[in-house]
Protein backbone atom coordinates (compact mmCIF):
# COMPACT_ATOMS: atom_id res chain seq x y z
CA UNK A 1 0.00 0.00 0.00
CA UNK A 2 1.29 3.29 -0.57
CA UNK A 3 0.24 6.87 0.14
CA UNK A 4 0.48 9.86 -2.17
CA UNK A 5 1.08 13.15 -0.62
CA UNK A 6 0.68 16.35 -3.18
CA UNK A 7 3.16 19.34 -2.46
CA UNK A 8 2.63 22.33 -0.82
CA UNK A 9 0.64 24.85 -2.54
CA UNK A 10 3.04 27.89 -4.24
CA UNK A 11 3.07 31.02 -2.65
CA UNK A 12 1.49 31.94 -6.35
CA UNK A 13 -1.37 29.56 -5.70
CA UNK A 14 -1.61 30.82 -2.61
CA UNK A 15 -1.68 34.27 -3.62
CA UNK A 16 -4.65 33.51 -6.02
CA UNK A 17 -6.51 31.79 -3.40
CA UNK A 18 -6.28 34.17 -0.73
CA UNK A 19 -7.10 37.63 -3.52
CA UNK A 20 -10.10 35.45 -4.94
CA UNK A 21 -11.06 35.55 -1.28
CA UNK A 22 -10.58 39.02 -0.77
CA UNK A 23 -11.90 40.64 -3.64
CA UNK A 24 -15.49 38.32 -4.02
CA UNK A 25 -19.26 39.34 -3.39
CA UNK A 26 -19.68 40.28 -0.23
CA UNK A 27 -15.90 40.31 0.57
CA UNK A 28 -14.03 43.30 2.02
CA UNK A 29 -12.27 44.20 -0.82
CA UNK A 30 -14.53 43.07 -2.78
CA UNK A 31 -13.82 44.66 -6.71
CA UNK A 32 -16.83 45.88 -8.85
CA UNK A 33 -16.56 47.03 -12.92
CA UNK A 34 -17.82 50.71 -12.95
CA UNK A 35 -18.62 53.35 -15.39
CA UNK A 36 -17.02 56.59 -15.30
CA UNK A 37 -18.29 59.81 -16.79
CA UNK A 38 -16.30 59.82 -19.35
CA UNK A 39 -16.96 56.64 -20.67
CA UNK A 40 -14.14 54.57 -19.06
CA UNK A 41 -15.25 50.92 -17.62
CA UNK A 42 -13.01 50.13 -14.76
CA UNK A 43 -12.38 47.88 -11.67
CA UNK A 44 -12.85 49.38 -8.52
CA UNK A 45 -13.16 48.73 -4.72
CA UNK A 46 -17.36 48.71 -3.62
CA UNK A 47 -16.31 49.18 0.12
CA UNK A 48 -13.75 52.25 -0.69
CA UNK A 49 -14.39 56.11 0.53
CA UNK A 50 -16.46 57.93 -2.45
CA UNK A 51 -14.25 61.07 -1.70
CA UNK A 52 -10.99 62.41 0.85
CA UNK A 53 -13.85 63.97 3.18
CA UNK A 54 -15.53 60.92 3.96
CA UNK A 55 -11.22 59.42 4.25
CA UNK A 56 -10.37 61.63 6.81
CA UNK A 57 -13.04 61.85 8.94
CA UNK A 58 -12.98 58.29 9.32
CA UNK A 59 -9.56 59.00 11.49
CA UNK A 60 -11.94 60.94 14.38
CA UNK A 61 -12.46 57.50 16.15
CA UNK A 62 -9.01 57.41 17.39
CA UNK A 63 -9.65 60.63 19.74
CA UNK A 64 -6.99 60.81 22.56
CA UNK A 65 -4.39 58.41 20.88
CA UNK A 66 -1.21 59.34 19.92
CA UNK A 67 -0.75 60.69 16.05
CA UNK A 68 2.14 62.69 15.68
CA UNK A 69 5.17 63.23 17.00
CA UNK A 70 7.57 65.95 15.83
CA UNK A 71 10.68 66.36 18.10
CA UNK A 72 9.32 67.16 21.58
CA UNK A 73 5.52 68.47 20.03
CA UNK A 74 3.03 65.57 20.24
CA UNK A 75 -0.91 65.70 18.91
CA UNK A 76 -3.46 63.11 19.66
CA UNK A 77 -5.99 62.64 16.61
CA UNK A 78 -8.57 65.09 19.11
CA UNK A 79 -5.63 67.64 18.75
CA UNK A 80 -5.54 67.09 15.46
CA UNK A 81 -9.02 67.72 14.35
CA UNK A 82 -9.71 70.41 16.85
CA UNK A 83 -7.13 72.28 15.03
CA UNK A 84 -7.74 70.98 11.58
CA UNK A 85 -11.62 72.00 11.91
CA UNK A 86 -10.80 75.54 12.93
CA UNK A 87 -8.11 76.22 10.39
CA UNK A 88 -11.48 74.58 7.93
CA UNK A 89 -13.91 77.00 9.56
CA UNK A 90 -12.28 79.98 9.47
CA UNK A 91 -11.04 79.40 5.60
CA UNK A 92 -14.53 78.94 4.65
CA UNK A 93 -16.03 81.85 6.48
CA UNK A 94 -13.33 84.25 6.98
CA UNK A 95 -11.42 83.94 3.77
CA UNK A 96 -13.81 82.80 1.26
CA UNK A 97 -12.29 79.37 0.57
CA UNK A 98 -14.49 77.15 -1.87
CA UNK A 99 -15.12 73.73 -2.94
CA UNK A 100 -12.39 72.96 -5.90
CA UNK A 101 -10.53 75.83 -5.80
CA UNK A 102 -6.60 74.91 -5.16
CA UNK A 103 -4.04 75.62 -1.81
CA UNK A 104 -0.65 75.48 -2.09
CA UNK A 105 1.45 73.83 0.74
CA UNK A 106 5.24 74.03 0.96
CA UNK A 107 6.97 72.81 4.45
CA UNK A 108 9.27 70.25 5.63
CA UNK A 109 7.20 67.29 7.42
CA UNK A 110 5.80 68.86 10.86
CA UNK A 111 2.40 68.50 11.63
CA UNK A 112 1.19 71.64 10.33
CA UNK A 113 1.95 70.22 6.88
CA UNK A 114 -0.85 67.65 8.01
CA UNK A 115 -3.10 70.30 9.65
CA UNK A 116 -3.25 72.05 6.89
CA UNK A 117 -3.97 69.17 4.07
CA UNK A 118 -7.26 67.98 6.04
CA UNK A 119 -8.16 71.38 6.55
CA UNK A 120 -8.15 72.10 3.26
CA UNK A 121 -9.29 69.01 1.83
CA UNK A 122 -12.24 68.78 4.49
CA UNK A 123 -13.68 71.95 2.36
CA UNK A 124 -13.64 69.93 -1.13
CA UNK A 125 -10.86 72.40 -1.95
CA UNK A 126 -7.67 70.84 -3.77
CA UNK A 127 -4.39 70.28 -1.97
CA UNK A 128 -1.58 71.48 -3.94
CA UNK A 129 1.76 70.07 -1.91
CA UNK A 130 4.85 71.82 -3.36
CA UNK A 131 8.58 70.10 -3.35
CA UNK A 132 9.96 71.93 -0.11
CA UNK A 133 13.40 71.29 -1.08
CA UNK A 134 12.67 73.56 -4.13
CA UNK A 135 14.44 76.88 -4.65
CA UNK A 136 12.78 80.10 -5.28
CA UNK A 137 12.06 79.23 -9.53
CA UNK A 138 10.78 75.89 -8.81
CA UNK A 139 8.70 77.37 -6.07
CA UNK A 140 7.48 79.80 -8.36
CA UNK A 141 7.28 77.14 -11.34
CA UNK A 142 4.59 74.71 -9.40
CA UNK A 143 2.86 78.05 -8.16
CA UNK A 144 2.24 79.67 -12.03
CA UNK A 145 1.25 75.87 -13.11
CA UNK A 146 -1.68 75.42 -10.35
CA UNK A 147 -3.13 78.75 -9.83
CA UNK A 148 -3.46 78.66 -6.17
CA UNK A 149 -5.71 81.03 -3.54
CA UNK A 150 -3.57 80.16 -1.05
CA UNK A 151 0.00 79.42 0.52
CA UNK A 152 0.69 77.84 3.55
CA UNK A 153 4.42 77.46 4.38
CA UNK A 154 7.26 77.62 7.07
CA UNK A 155 9.55 80.24 6.97
CA UNK A 156 11.98 78.71 5.39
CA UNK A 157 9.91 78.50 1.99
CA UNK A 158 8.10 82.04 2.59
CA UNK A 159 11.56 83.53 2.58
CA UNK A 160 12.27 81.59 -1.13
CA UNK A 161 8.69 83.12 -2.54
CA UNK A 162 8.28 86.37 -0.41
CA UNK A 163 9.61 88.70 -3.63
CA UNK A 164 8.17 86.60 -6.14
CA UNK A 165 4.45 86.95 -4.94
CA UNK A 166 4.73 90.07 -3.54
CA UNK A 167 1.77 91.73 -5.43
CA UNK A 168 -0.02 88.67 -6.89
CA UNK A 169 -3.38 87.23 -5.73
CA UNK A 170 -2.26 84.59 -3.59
CA UNK A 171 -2.96 84.86 -0.05
CA UNK A 172 -0.09 83.39 2.44
CA UNK A 173 0.13 81.90 5.44
CA UNK A 174 3.75 81.31 7.70
CA UNK A 175 2.96 78.49 10.23
CA UNK A 176 6.49 79.43 12.21
CA UNK A 177 7.49 82.65 11.89
CA UNK A 178 6.34 86.15 10.98
CA UNK A 179 4.55 87.69 8.12
CA UNK A 180 1.56 86.24 5.64
CA UNK A 181 -1.41 87.76 5.19
CA UNK A 182 -3.01 85.92 8.11
CA UNK A 183 -1.80 84.38 11.19
CA UNK A 184 -1.52 80.54 11.78
CA UNK A 185 -2.28 80.89 15.53
CA UNK A 186 -5.38 82.89 15.20
CA UNK A 187 -6.29 80.56 12.31
CA UNK A 188 -6.03 77.33 14.51
CA UNK A 189 -7.51 78.10 17.79
CA UNK A 190 -10.92 77.56 19.60
CA UNK A 191 -13.94 79.01 19.19
CA UNK A 192 -14.81 78.83 15.77
CA UNK A 193 -18.23 78.22 14.63
CA UNK A 194 -17.90 75.13 12.71
CA UNK A 195 -18.10 74.77 8.79
CA UNK A 196 -20.29 73.59 5.89
CA UNK A 197 -19.56 69.88 4.60
CA UNK A 198 -19.48 70.42 0.74
CA UNK A 199 -21.28 67.80 -1.83
CA UNK A 200 -18.52 66.30 -3.70
CA UNK A 201 -18.79 64.26 -6.80
CA UNK A 202 -15.84 61.39 -6.88
CA UNK A 203 -14.92 62.36 -10.15
CA UNK A 204 -13.94 66.22 -9.24
CA UNK A 205 -10.55 66.99 -8.81
CA UNK A 206 -9.23 66.16 -4.92
CA UNK A 207 -5.26 66.40 -5.53
CA UNK A 208 -2.40 67.64 -6.98
CA UNK A 209 0.76 66.36 -6.85
CA UNK A 210 3.97 67.12 -8.53
CA UNK A 211 6.49 64.34 -10.59
CA UNK A 212 9.64 64.07 -9.04
CA UNK A 213 11.26 66.19 -12.53
CA UNK A 214 14.21 64.02 -12.12
CA UNK A 215 15.12 65.31 -15.44
CA UNK A 216 12.77 68.44 -16.81
CA UNK A 217 10.53 70.94 -15.25
CA UNK A 218 8.30 69.13 -12.54
CA UNK A 219 4.46 68.53 -13.76
CA UNK A 220 1.73 68.97 -11.36
CA UNK A 221 -0.46 65.62 -11.57
CA UNK A 222 -4.38 66.45 -11.01
CA UNK A 223 -6.24 63.09 -9.69
CA UNK A 224 -10.10 62.78 -8.95
CA UNK A 225 -11.73 61.79 -5.46
CA UNK A 226 -12.65 58.52 -6.83
CA UNK A 227 -8.91 57.85 -7.71
CA UNK A 228 -7.32 58.93 -4.66
CA UNK A 229 -9.15 56.82 -2.54
CA UNK A 230 -9.56 54.38 -4.71
CA UNK A 231 -5.75 54.22 -4.36
CA UNK A 232 -5.35 54.46 -0.53
CA UNK A 233 -7.99 51.31 -0.10
CA UNK A 234 -5.85 49.61 -2.16
CA UNK A 235 -3.11 49.98 0.36
CA UNK A 236 -5.43 48.04 3.09
CA UNK A 237 -5.88 45.27 0.40
CA UNK A 238 -1.86 45.14 -0.13
CA UNK A 239 -1.97 44.41 3.35
CA UNK A 240 -4.34 42.16 4.00
CA UNK A 241 -3.52 39.83 1.50
CA UNK A 242 0.30 40.08 3.27
CA UNK A 243 -0.78 39.25 6.31
CA UNK A 244 -2.79 36.32 5.43
CA UNK A 245 -0.04 34.57 3.70
CA UNK A 246 2.09 35.95 6.59
CA UNK A 247 0.42 34.14 9.88
CA UNK A 248 3.92 33.62 11.78
CA UNK A 249 5.34 37.36 11.09
CA UNK A 250 1.36 38.89 11.91
CA UNK A 251 1.35 36.75 14.96
CA UNK A 252 4.90 38.11 16.46
CA UNK A 253 3.66 41.80 15.83
CA UNK A 254 0.47 41.51 17.53
CA UNK A 255 1.92 39.62 20.76
CA UNK A 256 4.09 43.10 21.29
CA UNK A 257 1.47 45.09 21.59
CA UNK A 258 2.33 48.12 20.18
CA UNK A 259 0.29 50.89 18.48
CA UNK A 260 1.81 50.89 15.11
CA UNK A 261 4.01 53.61 14.37
CA UNK A 262 6.07 54.86 11.45
CA UNK A 263 9.47 57.04 11.31
CA UNK A 264 8.00 59.28 8.30
CA UNK A 265 11.04 60.41 7.03
CA UNK A 266 10.23 60.88 3.14
CA UNK A 267 8.18 64.33 2.12
CA UNK A 268 4.42 64.66 2.54
CA UNK A 269 4.76 66.07 -1.08
CA UNK A 270 5.10 62.45 -3.12
CA UNK A 271 2.54 60.10 -2.97
CA UNK A 272 4.68 57.58 -0.56
CA UNK A 273 4.69 60.09 2.12
CA UNK A 274 0.81 61.20 1.83
CA UNK A 275 -0.79 58.04 0.70
CA UNK A 276 1.00 55.27 2.11
CA UNK A 277 2.16 57.07 5.47
CA UNK A 278 0.28 60.00 6.88
CA UNK A 279 -3.19 59.33 4.92
CA UNK A 280 -3.22 55.83 5.60
CA UNK A 281 -1.86 56.27 9.73
CA UNK A 282 -4.62 58.91 9.88
CA UNK A 283 -7.40 56.08 8.88
CA UNK A 284 -6.21 53.35 10.75
CA UNK A 285 -5.29 55.38 14.22
CA UNK A 286 -1.05 54.83 13.81
CA UNK A 287 1.55 57.04 14.78
CA UNK A 288 4.14 59.21 12.73
CA UNK A 289 7.03 60.07 14.22
CA UNK A 290 8.09 63.32 11.74
CA UNK A 291 11.97 63.69 11.65
CA UNK A 292 13.16 67.46 9.98
CA UNK A 293 15.94 65.77 7.96
CA UNK A 294 17.23 62.39 7.37
CA UNK A 295 20.08 61.73 9.67
CA UNK A 296 20.43 57.36 10.07
CA UNK A 297 21.99 57.58 13.60
CA UNK A 298 18.94 60.12 14.66
CA UNK A 299 16.32 57.89 12.88
CA UNK A 300 18.05 54.94 14.22
CA UNK A 301 18.04 56.40 18.01
CA UNK A 302 14.08 57.52 17.51
CA UNK A 303 13.40 53.88 16.42
CA UNK A 304 14.56 52.82 19.85
CA UNK A 305 12.95 55.71 21.83
CA UNK A 306 9.91 55.40 20.07
CA UNK A 307 9.01 52.12 19.45
CA UNK A 308 9.05 52.43 15.48
CA UNK A 309 7.03 48.98 14.23
CA UNK A 310 7.87 50.14 10.67
CA UNK A 311 9.84 52.29 8.26
CA UNK A 312 9.23 52.97 4.44
CA UNK A 313 11.89 55.01 2.79
CA UNK A 314 13.87 55.37 0.03
CA UNK A 315 16.32 52.50 -0.89
CA UNK A 316 19.89 54.48 -0.11
CA UNK A 317 17.73 55.68 3.25
CA UNK A 318 16.86 52.07 3.67
CA UNK A 319 20.46 50.76 3.30
CA UNK A 320 22.06 53.41 5.25
CA UNK A 321 19.85 52.43 8.55
CA UNK A 322 20.38 49.08 8.26
CA UNK A 323 24.16 49.04 7.74
CA UNK A 324 24.44 51.10 11.12
CA UNK A 325 26.70 48.83 13.71
CA UNK A 326 24.19 46.33 15.68
CA UNK A 327 21.38 48.20 14.28
CA UNK A 328 20.14 44.37 13.54
CA UNK A 329 19.81 43.33 17.10
CA UNK A 330 16.91 43.29 19.32
CA UNK A 331 17.77 46.20 21.34
CA UNK A 332 17.94 48.35 18.42
CA UNK A 333 15.23 47.44 16.31
CA UNK A 334 13.60 44.93 17.77
CA UNK A 335 10.05 46.40 17.03
CA UNK A 336 10.57 46.99 13.90
CA UNK A 337 7.97 44.64 12.45
CA UNK A 338 9.90 45.52 8.94
CA UNK A 339 11.34 47.75 6.39
CA UNK A 340 9.84 49.12 3.11
CA UNK A 341 11.26 50.62 0.05
CA UNK A 342 10.44 51.05 -3.36
CA UNK A 343 10.49 48.52 -6.37
CA UNK A 344 12.40 49.77 -8.98
CA UNK A 345 16.42 49.82 -9.32
CA UNK A 346 17.09 47.49 -6.09
CA UNK A 347 20.57 46.16 -6.27
CA UNK A 348 20.34 42.82 -5.24
CA UNK A 349 22.88 43.81 -1.96
CA UNK A 350 20.61 45.87 -0.60
CA UNK A 351 17.66 43.21 -1.36
CA UNK A 352 19.92 40.35 0.48
CA UNK A 353 20.71 42.44 3.53
CA UNK A 354 17.16 42.87 4.34
CA UNK A 355 16.44 39.47 4.03
CA UNK A 356 19.74 38.27 6.05
CA UNK A 357 18.87 40.52 9.03
CA UNK A 358 15.04 41.03 9.29
CA UNK A 359 14.06 37.80 8.56
CA UNK A 360 10.43 36.43 9.39
CA UNK A 361 9.28 40.30 9.69
CA UNK A 362 7.28 42.24 7.42
CA UNK A 363 9.66 43.78 5.17
CA UNK A 364 8.11 44.83 1.81
CA UNK A 365 8.83 46.26 -1.48
CA UNK A 366 6.08 48.54 -3.89
CA UNK A 367 6.02 49.55 -7.33
CA UNK A 368 3.75 52.68 -8.26
CA UNK A 369 4.13 56.39 -9.79
CA UNK A 370 2.71 59.85 -9.04
CA UNK A 371 0.48 59.00 -12.08
CA UNK A 372 -1.18 56.03 -10.53
CA UNK A 373 -1.55 56.99 -7.02
CA UNK A 374 0.68 54.47 -6.03
CA UNK A 375 -0.76 51.84 -7.29
CA UNK A 376 0.48 49.38 -9.33
CA UNK A 377 2.45 46.22 -7.62
CA UNK A 378 3.19 45.31 -4.16
CA UNK A 379 4.21 42.64 -1.42
CA UNK A 380 5.76 41.73 1.73
CA UNK A 381 5.98 39.32 4.44
CA UNK A 382 6.50 35.85 3.06
CA UNK A 383 5.32 37.45 -0.78
CA UNK A 384 8.38 39.34 -0.57
CA UNK A 385 10.50 36.42 0.65
CA UNK A 386 9.02 34.24 -2.24
CA UNK A 387 10.15 36.96 -4.69
CA UNK A 388 13.05 39.40 -3.77
CA UNK A 389 13.98 40.61 -6.52
CA UNK A 390 10.00 41.48 -8.06
CA UNK A 391 8.02 44.68 -7.08
CA UNK A 392 5.26 42.72 -5.66
CA UNK A 393 2.40 41.31 -7.04
CA UNK A 394 -0.42 43.25 -9.25
CA UNK A 395 -3.72 45.04 -8.02
CA UNK A 396 -6.29 44.30 -8.63
CA UNK A 397 -7.41 47.23 -9.56
CA UNK A 398 -4.97 47.96 -12.62
CA UNK A 399 -4.53 46.82 -16.00
CA UNK A 400 -1.16 46.09 -16.95
CA UNK A 401 0.36 45.46 -20.03
CA UNK A 402 4.31 44.67 -20.75
CA UNK A 403 4.32 46.32 -24.14
CA UNK A 404 6.77 46.10 -27.53
CA UNK A 405 7.61 48.69 -29.28
CA UNK A 406 5.10 48.88 -31.22
CA UNK A 407 2.54 48.72 -28.67
CA UNK A 408 1.55 44.92 -28.87
CA UNK A 409 0.87 43.22 -25.93
CA UNK A 410 3.78 40.92 -25.45
CA UNK A 411 3.64 37.48 -23.67
CA UNK A 412 4.18 36.05 -20.11
CA UNK A 413 8.25 36.25 -19.01
CA UNK A 414 8.82 39.32 -22.06
CA UNK A 415 10.51 42.40 -21.32
CA UNK A 416 9.04 45.56 -22.17
CA UNK A 417 7.43 48.53 -21.50
CA UNK A 418 4.49 48.96 -18.57
CA UNK A 419 1.42 50.72 -19.40
CA UNK A 420 -1.01 50.98 -16.60
CA UNK A 421 -4.55 51.54 -17.45
CA UNK A 422 -7.44 51.69 -14.39
CA UNK A 423 -9.22 54.37 -11.82
CA UNK A 424 -6.52 55.11 -10.03
CA UNK A 425 -4.26 57.17 -13.20
CA UNK A 426 -4.38 61.05 -13.33
CA UNK A 427 -7.05 62.85 -14.81
CA UNK A 428 -3.97 65.05 -16.70
CA UNK A 429 -1.27 67.19 -15.75
CA UNK A 430 -1.70 70.76 -14.83
CA UNK A 431 -1.30 73.12 -17.65
CA UNK A 432 0.07 70.42 -20.17
CA UNK A 433 -2.03 69.01 -22.38
CA UNK A 434 0.51 68.08 -24.73
CA UNK A 435 2.87 66.08 -22.15
CA UNK A 436 -0.52 64.55 -20.85
CA UNK A 437 -1.60 63.44 -24.30
CA UNK A 438 2.01 61.63 -25.03
CA UNK A 439 1.88 59.84 -21.16
CA UNK A 440 -1.96 58.47 -21.90
CA UNK A 441 -2.66 57.58 -24.85
CA UNK A 442 -5.95 55.08 -25.46
CA UNK A 443 -6.44 54.96 -22.29
CA UNK A 444 -3.27 53.53 -21.07
CA UNK A 445 0.10 55.51 -19.22
CA UNK A 446 2.72 54.74 -20.62
CA UNK A 447 5.42 54.40 -17.43
CA UNK A 448 8.83 54.43 -19.31
CA UNK A 449 9.48 51.51 -16.96
CA UNK A 450 10.48 48.27 -18.59
CA UNK A 451 9.24 45.03 -16.85
CA UNK A 452 8.75 41.10 -17.20
CA UNK A 453 5.41 39.49 -15.29
CA UNK A 454 5.76 36.63 -14.44
CA UNK A 455 2.52 33.57 -14.31
CA UNK A 456 1.65 34.18 -10.79
CA UNK A 457 1.26 37.44 -11.03
CA UNK A 458 4.80 39.21 -9.86
CA UNK A 459 6.44 42.15 -11.67
CA UNK A 460 10.25 42.86 -11.96
CA UNK A 461 11.43 45.89 -13.12
CA UNK A 462 13.95 45.34 -15.70
CA UNK A 463 15.21 49.21 -16.47
CA UNK A 464 13.90 52.92 -17.50
CA UNK A 465 13.57 52.90 -21.24
CA UNK A 466 16.21 55.53 -21.13
CA UNK A 467 18.53 53.80 -19.19
CA UNK A 468 18.97 50.81 -22.13
CA UNK A 469 22.65 51.27 -23.73
CA UNK A 470 22.88 50.31 -27.38
CA UNK A 471 26.41 49.26 -28.02
CA UNK A 472 27.01 48.28 -31.65
CA UNK A 473 23.35 47.04 -31.65
CA UNK A 474 23.59 45.07 -28.37
CA UNK A 475 21.23 46.25 -25.80
CA UNK A 476 22.60 46.73 -22.15
CA UNK A 477 20.26 47.33 -18.75
CA UNK A 478 22.29 50.15 -16.94
CA UNK A 479 20.34 48.79 -13.91
CA UNK A 480 22.42 45.21 -14.54
CA UNK A 481 25.27 46.97 -14.95
CA UNK A 482 24.62 48.99 -11.43
CA UNK A 483 24.15 45.63 -9.84
CA UNK A 484 27.06 43.87 -10.94
CA UNK A 485 29.11 47.07 -9.26
CA UNK A 486 27.34 47.43 -6.40
CA UNK A 487 28.44 43.77 -5.59
CA UNK A 488 32.32 45.04 -5.33
CA UNK A 489 32.41 45.33 -1.39
CA UNK A 490 34.42 49.05 -1.88
CA UNK A 491 31.62 50.94 -3.42
CA UNK A 492 28.55 52.86 -1.77
CA UNK A 493 27.00 53.96 -4.93
CA UNK A 494 26.97 53.64 -8.63
CA UNK A 495 25.58 55.33 -11.63
CA UNK A 496 25.64 53.72 -15.13
CA UNK A 497 24.80 55.67 -18.33
CA UNK A 498 25.32 55.81 -21.96
CA UNK A 499 27.63 58.16 -23.92
CA UNK A 500 28.28 59.13 -27.15
CA UNK A 501 31.10 57.03 -28.90
CA UNK A 502 32.26 57.09 -32.18
CA UNK A 503 32.98 53.63 -33.32
CA UNK A 504 30.19 51.85 -31.28
CA UNK A 505 27.65 54.57 -30.94
CA UNK A 506 26.91 54.44 -27.50
CA UNK A 507 29.26 53.39 -24.49
CA UNK A 508 29.03 52.11 -21.44
CA UNK A 509 29.76 54.65 -18.52
CA UNK A 510 29.83 54.73 -14.84
CA UNK A 511 30.20 56.70 -12.08
CA UNK A 512 30.74 55.20 -8.66
CA UNK A 513 31.44 56.59 -4.86
CA UNK A 514 33.84 53.97 -2.78
CA UNK A 515 33.46 54.03 0.91
CA UNK A 516 35.27 55.95 3.09
CA UNK A 517 37.91 53.29 3.74
CA UNK A 518 38.15 51.99 -0.30
CA UNK A 519 40.98 52.84 -2.42
CA UNK A 520 39.23 51.30 -5.54
CA UNK A 521 40.67 51.93 -9.13
CA UNK A 522 38.79 52.14 -12.58
CA UNK A 523 41.07 49.16 -13.59
CA UNK A 524 39.95 46.68 -10.72
CA UNK A 525 36.25 47.68 -11.41
CA UNK A 526 36.26 46.72 -15.15
CA UNK A 527 37.81 43.36 -13.91
CA UNK A 528 34.87 42.87 -11.35
CA UNK A 529 32.54 43.31 -13.77
CA UNK A 530 34.18 41.37 -16.52
CA UNK A 531 34.27 38.28 -14.58
CA UNK A 532 30.46 38.65 -14.01
CA UNK A 533 29.19 40.05 -17.06
CA UNK A 534 29.36 39.21 -20.58
CA UNK A 535 32.41 41.57 -22.47
CA UNK A 536 30.12 44.36 -23.85
CA UNK A 537 28.37 45.25 -21.01
CA UNK A 538 31.85 46.05 -19.19
CA UNK A 539 32.10 49.73 -19.00
CA UNK A 540 34.39 51.54 -20.91
CA UNK A 541 35.10 54.11 -18.53
CA UNK A 542 34.95 54.07 -14.69
CA UNK A 543 35.06 57.55 -12.84
CA UNK A 544 35.30 57.25 -9.01
CA UNK A 545 34.07 60.16 -7.08
CA UNK A 546 34.33 60.90 -3.10
CA UNK A 547 31.20 62.88 -2.53
CA UNK A 548 27.60 61.36 -3.02
CA UNK A 549 25.68 60.90 -5.93
CA UNK A 550 22.88 63.78 -6.72
CA UNK A 551 19.42 62.66 -5.85
CA UNK A 552 15.95 64.65 -5.97
CA UNK A 553 14.96 64.58 -2.33
CA UNK A 554 12.29 61.77 -3.21
CA UNK A 555 15.50 59.62 -3.39
CA UNK A 556 16.26 59.33 -6.89
CA UNK A 557 18.98 59.59 -8.75
CA UNK A 558 19.87 62.94 -11.05
CA UNK A 559 21.65 60.97 -14.10
CA UNK A 560 21.28 63.79 -15.97
CA UNK A 561 23.35 65.86 -13.69
CA UNK A 562 26.13 63.10 -13.49
CA UNK A 563 26.02 62.39 -16.78
CA UNK A 564 26.80 66.27 -17.68
CA UNK A 565 29.34 66.74 -14.85
CA UNK A 566 30.98 63.31 -16.21
CA UNK A 567 30.79 64.62 -19.76
CA UNK A 568 33.23 67.55 -18.88
CA UNK A 569 35.36 65.52 -17.06
CA UNK A 570 36.19 63.48 -20.17
CA UNK A 571 36.32 65.83 -22.45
Amino acid sequence: MTTETSAAPSIGDKIKGVRAQLTSPGAPFEVQQLTLADGRNVATYRNAFQNLPQFINAGRAHGAAEFLVYGDDRWTFDRFFAAADALASRLQKLHGLKAGERVAIAMRNRPEWAVAFAAVALLGAVPVPLNSFGLSSELMANLEDTTPVMLFCDADRYARVKEAIAGQAIKTVVVDGEGGDASWAELTAGGHDGFAAPQLDSDVPALVLFTSGATSRAKGVESTHRAVCQGLFNIDFIGALAAITSPDAIAAIMARQLQPTTLSAVPLFHVSGLHAQFLVSLRHGRRLIFVHRWEPEKAAELIRKEKVTQFNGAPSMVQQLISLPGFEQPENSGNLSGVGFGGAGLHPRLIDDVLGKFSGRMSGIGFGLTESNGVCAGSSGRMFEAHPRSSGVLSPIIEVRIADLDGTALPVGAAGEIWLRGVTLMERYCGDTEATENAMRGGWFHTGDIGVLDDSGFLTIVDRIKDVINRSGEKIAAAEVESCLLQHEALEEAAVFSMPHEVTGEQVVAVVVGKPWSQVTPEALRDFVAQRLAGYKVPTQIVVRDQPLPRNPAGKMLKAAIRKECAHLMS
